[in-house]
């Protein structure tokens, strides 16, 4: 059986990709987690009333010239990398689990089951730490989203 010479390419190329797709999504991971934190100790500061919860209400105080357009294009840009991870960590992770998948299928046919295991730890690894990351990511960016509505609805009936 002779190898096209594009299949052959296109298998080497992505290949390639192994590397850089798992360490984003390790690093998407420890974001995921950074995120938590900043959103629970920011949580505990809403809930306690403190300043430091209430982002916006704080620009303002800093420069009260700031325009509610000005205050959602902040919370937007606060709340943008983590928007951007729960869209790209499961597709992250989607190629994270099929790149393996071609030396695993290699692998088995070749009977090297330690091989065939080995590729599938990673694609399934992968994976979960990639939807991991996109589930926290989601839910702290779904309940700044609804602080930052509140917020802005608060600061609009001041002005």
């Amino acid at each position: 059986m002779t190898v096209n010479p594009i299949e052959s390419a296109m298998y080497s190329a992505s290949q390639l990709f192994l590397t850089p797709v798992l360490l984003l999504i390790a690093l998407l991971f420890v974001h995921a987690f950074y995120a938590l934190g900043a959103f629970l100790w920011q949580a505990w500061q809403r809930h306690a009333g403190r300043a430091g919860g209430f982002e916006l209400a704080a620009a303002r105080a800093r420069n009260p010239q700031l325009s509610l357009t000005e205050l959602e294009a902040l919370a937007a840009r606060r709340m943008e990398f983590a928007r951007i991870a729960t869209r790209i960590a499961p597709m992250l992770g989607l190629v994270a689990t099929m790149i393996p998948m071609g030396p695993a299928l290699m692998a088995l046919s070749d009977g090297q089951m330690q091989d065939v295991s080995r590729n599938l730890t990673v694609a399934f690894s992968a994976v979960i730490l990639a939807l991991l990351a996109a589930s926290i990511s989601y839910v702290v960016v779904n309940v700044r989203r609804r602080w930052y509505a509140v917020d802005l609805a608060m600061l609009e009936g001041v002005q």
